[in-house]
């Protein structure tokens, strides 16, 4: 006769309302994947990735290996809950079927299996599993208490802030709390009665002996098993429904599908495998230096799940991807902020007399594409020209005198409609030119050109163009003891992944120091295009605490490589600041001035030789 209690009914009816709660929302959002996701999926679904999802899946899902590098505490926090937690029910299900010679055996079994297998004496693995069983439940216990501590004084797991929940997710928080308090005190009362615990559970029972426990021990695995349906019925309403979420998001990541310009089940996806853990909290400029704390990603996801956004939080973000690169699911925040973002009209006429600019069509072997921002640093325009002379370069200024815009500012305000009808323009014009490079001093431009143009020629950002003439020895630099300290431009660094272009030029020549806040955890300027609603103090407190991380070390020079960088840092007053470009032209060495050197250095190499 199969074991039954009817304890067991609210954790079978939370289990079954759960699994068709996911089925119905995974459903209607994988149906809305658009054809390009859909493909990506049906071919790759049945291939090696399907392979390394899994092992993400461990890595990640269960380990939390991301969240272990950003905070030990954390990831140890994650981890007992998720691995602990699945390891439990694991075990528990090799328990009961090998205590009961059968493969299957009641559902509820792996999971009350205390209470029903009070009798072990004949089962030879008794042992093994009754310290495996409470070792785990042990970890999950430390986790429970880490978790407490996060909750009530976060600062002491090294996080600043955390998020506000709103009734599901306390509801749901509550009930797993106690889930494991509960079972330990279920299965330590039973061991007190039958004498079936281990080292946890066990000792546990020795001291409710001294205690009638016999009318305790239904109410307890009552109280267990509420706790769990609970838990299931609102595990889909809250912020654990990341926990379902990020298994199949990271599938349908390995498989090759993408985030698109529209809002589409794929996004709805990413939103709902937020655990809203509130890393990106601490690592955004909005909050710490500027006093934002309502408009972050993840109350943009928040706000978005429960159908509470407003414009507010839409629209006031750097877009300068930090979050994404502190998130530990790694979910693609900037591009989901671009479609929620998604407008229709531009107000005013200023964008259609854009669209009117005509073009003389002229040819060279390389386009340069300053780009808006460039034109209002003009200092950057004539370093390069420097540069091109220098080296002989045949070139065509597009936007020399009138230009369109490259349109990626427009993009990220929401206006993909409008942006695309600049970029229709723009590529006739560089695809009509014959070039067959084009090269920009601007990253905004530089990441448009580059990914989302797709022209079949290469796109340069400046400093990936002087490298290359310092690597072919077109281009040499006099040597500097100047002190100088490297700014990564969001769009240039996080966004395009160009980090070494600048720091090989800039080692070539001149002293270079590192601060704390670079490369991947580099700094917005503060002068971001994405948000149209931030007012000027509140840039200005942004600026000024970047200028303070990148100038403690008082270098002669602060360099960057993004017009819209230099704009923002040269108004801070605080240093000498340059692009890249400018410090290169200033300290070319002429031909003639080449030429004495080798006449020099060949001069000492002869009296050496003598």
């Amino acid at each position: 006769m199969m074991p039954y209690e009817h304890f067991v009914i609210p954790f079978l009816a939370g289990t079954f309302f759960l699994f068709a709660v996911i089925f119905f929302k995974f459903y209607s959002w994988l149906k809305t994947l658009d054809k390009k996701q859909r493909y990506f999926v049906n071919k790759n679904i049945f291939s090696f990735k399907t392979i390394l999802a899994i092992s993400e899946i461990v890595k990640e899902a269960l380990i939390h290996l991301k969240i272990y590098k950003k905070n030990l505490l954390l990831g140890y926090m994650h981890m007992s809950f998720a691995l602990g937690w699945f390891l439990l029910i694991i075990a528990g299900r090799i328990e009961s079927s090998l205590h009961s010679g059968k493969f299957f055996n009641a559902p509820w079994m792996g999971i009350f299996f205390k209470y029903f297998a009070t009798d072990t004496k004949d089962f030879y693995l008794k042992s093994f599993f009754t310290f495996i069983m409470d070792f785990l439940l042990l970890i999950v216990l430390t986790g429970l208490i880490l978790a407490l501590i996060k909750r009530f004084r976060s600062k002491i797991l090294g996080m600043k802030k955390t998020t506000k929940h709103i009734i599901y997710d306390r509801i749901a928080l509550t009930a797993l709390w106690f889930i494991f308090p509960l079972r330990l005190l279920a299965e330590s009362i039973t061991s007190s009665i039958h004498g079936n615990g281990g080292f946890l559970t066990g000792t546990l029972g020795n001291f409710f002996s001294f205690m009638a426990v016999q009318n305790m021990e239904l109410p307890m695995w009552w109280a267990y098993s509420l706790s769990l349906g609970i838990f299931f019925v609102f595990l889909p309403f809250s912020r654990y429904m990341h926990i379902p979420s990020e298994v199949v998001l990271i599938f349908l990541r390995q498989w090759g599908a993408q985030t698109g310009e529209q809002y589409s089940g794929y996004s709805e996806l990413q939103i709902n495998s937020c655990s809203r853990c509130g890393i990106c909290i601490d690592v955004c400029q909005l909050n710490y230096a500027a006093d934002k704390n309502n408009v972050q990603s993840v109350h943009l996801i928040r706000d978005k799940r429960y159908k509470k956004l407003t414009d507010e939080v839409v629209n006031n973000c750097l877009m300068c991807g930090r979050c994404v690169e502190s998130c530990p699911v790694g979910l693609e925040l900037t591009l989901i902020r671009q479609q929620l973002r998604n407008k229709k009209e531009i107000p005013g006429k200023i964008y259609y007399k854009f669209t009117d600019i005509e073009y003389e069509k002229k040819e060279g072997h390389i386009i340069y594409f300053a780009g808006c921002m460039t034109h209002l640093t003009p200092t950057i325009i004539i370093a390069m020209k420097n540069i091109f002379s220098h080296v002989g370069e045949k070139y065509w200024f597009m936007d020399e005198e009138k230009g369109i815009c490259c349109g990626r500012p427009l993009r990220q305000q929401g206006f993909v409609q409008q942006a695309k009808n600049l970029m229709s323009k723009n590529y006739r014009i560089i695809i009509n030119s014959g070039a067959r490079v084009l090269l920009t001093s601007c990253p905004i431009c530089y990441k448009s050109f580059k990914e989302e143009y797709k022209l079949d020629i290469p796109v340069y950002h400046h400093t990936e163009y002087i490298e290359k003439l310092l690597n072919e020895g077109k281009l040499k630099l006099k040597k500097r003891w100047t002190s100088v300290v490297y700014h990564d431009p969001c769009e240039l660094g996080r966004g395009s992944q160009i980090y070494m272009a600048p720091r090989n030029i800039l080692k070539s020549f001149v002293n270079m120091h590192t601060t704390n806040q670079e490369k991947e955890i580099a700094l917005c300027c503060g002068g971001s295009l994405s948000n149209a609603i931030l007012d000027l103090p509140e840039q200005i407190k942004i600026r000024d605490n970047a200028l303070a991380e990148l100038t403690k070390n008082e270098p002669d020079i602060l360099v960057t490589a993004c017009p819209l960088c230099k704009k923002s840092f040269v108004h801070g007053n605080k240093a000498v600041v340059k692009d890249i470009a400018e410090i290169v032209a200033e300290n070319l060495i002429t031909k003639t001035a080449l030429s004495k050197n080798n006449v020099k250095e060949k001069i000492q190499h002869e009296i050496k030789n003598h």
